[in-house]
């Protein structure tokens, strides 16, 4: 009977930032950052990978005129992703939570919040959040513009601004604007 080969299990280290193994973290998009958390938390990594010697080493094989656009391409990446993450936080700056207290009928209220999507929240789960906070009915649902907004049943954007402010810390709190909507009386028709 032949002798079964023993499987060794491998301990894979991945990126605090994006979340691919380091020799990856090229192509993530955020490589400046990939590598200062890389020199940080696993510099012997660091080392191996990113040193003059290691990056002298993966191009001596190369041909001048390939080195010289292997080092345009790698300046364009990281222009490219510089330029991503400037926009990513221009696009956050400018972004508004909108807290808006809708008067259904006679006294009752429902509150809508839109604009979290874009504080890389999930809609689902703060929906879930806010419908255990506030003991109430919460769902998401869908705009006429096409976005999502969360209804919770109730009159509670003042408590939901509190609560954003201190559980999502990402959000500043001069990006949430409160709105009342008065709901238009139905006119009267011919009698």
């Amino acid at each position: 009977m032949a002798e079964q080969p023993v499987s060794v299990a491998r301990n894979v280290v991945y990126c605090g930032v994006c979340t691919l193994p380091p020799e990856y973290c090229e192509y993530g998009g955020t490589l400046k950052k990939c590598q200062e958390w890389l020199e940080k938390n696993h510099p012997d990594m660091y080392a191996r990978i990113w040193s003059e010697e290691a990056l002298e080493a993966a191009t001596a094989s190369l041909s001048l005129d390939a080195k010289d656009r292997a080092a345009k391409d790698a300046k364009k990446k990281a222009a490219k992703a510089e330029a991503a993450e400037q926009k990513q936080a221009d696009r956050l700056a400018n972004s508004v939570v909108t807290i808006k207290r809708i008067e259904r009928n006679k006294r009752k209220y429902v509150t809508a919040v839109s604009g979290l999507e874009a504080f890389g929240l999930e809609l689902k789960k703060v929906s879930k959040d806010f419908g255990k906070k506030f003991a109430t009915g919460s769902s998401v649902t869908k705009t006429p513009s096409g976005g999502e907004e969360i209804v919770v049943q109730g009159d509670v954007s003042e408590e939901i601004e509190e609560f954003l402010l201190e559980k999502y810390k990402n959000i500043p709190v001069d990006n949430i604007e409160l709105v009342e909507d008065k709901k238009k009386k139905a006119s009267a028709g011919p009698g």
